[in-house]
Formats: C-alpha cells, structure tokens, sequence
C-alpha cells in the first residue's frame, strides 16, 4: 500500500483461477498461483472459478490444501477474504472471491444466474480501511458465456450498484465479464458512471484470453469516484501457464 499527504493508492488484482488447473486441467498449479499472486502486492484481490471445495480432488491430489481454496490462496497476506459459492455439485462448488488487507465490513453474493446450466454471482464487499474514514465497495464479478446471459446479468450488476452502493463512494468493479463483443462498456458507463482503468489510460480494452495469446477483451477493472487510477503491468511469466486468462493489476488513489 502507498501513500501521499493528499491520498491513499491502493492495489487491485483480478484473476480468472481455474479452479488452480492450468488450461485443459493438465496440471494443478494452486502453490505457484498463490506465490504469483503474493508477488504482485495487491491490497484487494479479485478471484472467479475458485474452488470452495471438492471432494474429489483432495482425495487424489496430495498436494490438494486442507482449506478451500481462497483462504489457501490468502494465507497470512490477506486476513480478510469473502466468497460467493455460485456452482454446487455432488463433489464440491466453486464461484468468486475477495481477498483483502483491509476489513470486509459485510458482503453479499447475488445469483445472476440464467437458465440452469451456467451458475454465476456478483460477490459485493464493503470494505473498511483504517486509514480511511469512508467505506470503499469492492463487487467481484463473473459473467455468463452468451450474450443474452450477460445482458441481464449486466442490468442487475446497474442494480446493485444502484440500490447498495452510495452514490459518493468509491467502489471497484472487476472480474471476468466474458464480454468478447465489448457491448459492456457502454451500459455500466451510461448506467453506473463506471471507468475502465486500461481502456482510460490506452484507448482500448485490455486483451487477456487466452493467456498464452491473448485476443479477447474478457477482463476489466472498473472504477468509479477515485482520485486517480492507472494499470499495472504485470510480466507475461509466470502468468500464461497459470490460467486461460491473463490477470490484471491497477493502482487506484483515493482523496482522503
């Protein structure tokens, strides 16, 4: 964490897990992610497809952790951590998470799901900074694979933010929003007066699937009422062989 007289920079990182599986579930790799993770620095951690449980493979894998999979990867760096089951199956569930310094006040995971076969959530956390004397509001989000999934998905998202989000504070949005059309961008602007951190600084969306060569604009960090905000790039290794996605770090300021 960073600061100046005037205000306080915090980190934030949002990465697509897998479940801890490199692409096509060749390999678990959740020991190298979390130490990937670690090494970025972030305050504020956003996760999707992480595993709360599954039976299965901790019965197969030695080096399976005995914890769910999001305090495995919060260890003793993130204190605080939120998670939103969305999947629930015979052996196990998975959906989003939050990790963070700071204390998570409350949170709430709404299913936005449509039709049965593709569960999803929004993951809402409050977060409370000692340094600040205002809440900040972190939603993570993983949206669905076809279109006529995402648009409603997107008018809840609006929905949230509208009722339980005041209109002063500062609140992050980020996640995998699967918006391989960009149709995205417009509604939560027009709707919720959000700000891309990348496309604000470069002119476009970042491109982050698949990981090895990114092509598609899935992943976004959004922003409203900050100071300031600016992307971090992270190295390509060891990256590309943790995750079909590729993740993305930004450093927002906030006045204090």
């Amino acid at each position: 964490m960073h600061s100046t007289e005037s205000h306080r920079t915090l980190r934030i990182l949002t990465v697509n897990t897998h479940k801890g599986f490199t692409v096509f579930n060749r390999r678990f790799i959740l020991h190298e992610l979390r130490e990937a993770i670690r090494a970025t620095h972030a305050d504020i951690v956003f996760l999707q497809e992480v595993l709360g449980a599954h039976h299965r493979h901790a019965r197969r894998l030695a080096s399976w952790p005995t914890s769910s999979q999001y305090e495995f990867l919060a260890d003793t760096i993130w204190p605080e951590f939120a998670y939103g089951r969305n999947a629930v199956y015979p052996y196990g569930h998975h959906g989003n998470a939050v990790l963070s310094k700071f204390p998570i006040a409350a949170h709430d995971n709404l299913d936005i799901s449509v039709g049965r076969h593709e569960r999803r959530g929004l993951l809402h956390c409050v977060l409370r900074p000692p340094m600040l004397n205002f809440d900040v509001h972190a939603i993570c989000v993983h949206l669905g694979l076809r279109e006529r999934q995402r648009a409603p998905q997107l008018k809840a998202l609006c929905t949230v933010i509208e009722e339980h989000v005041p209109e002063d504070a500062p609140l992050f949005v980020a996640g995998d929003f699967n918006d391989w059309r960009q149709r995205a961008q417009s509604v939560l602007e027009r709707c919720a007066g959000l700000k891309e951190v990348h496309f604000e600084h470069h002119g476009h969306l970042p491109r982050t699937f698949p990981s090895n060569l990114p092509v598609f604009r899935l992943d976004r960090i959004y922003v409203r009422n900050v100071h300031s905000c600016r992307t971090v790039k992270l190295a390509r290794h060891p990256w590309a062989k943790l995750s079909d996605h590729a993740p993305l770090a930004a450093e927002v300021s906030l006045c204090l």
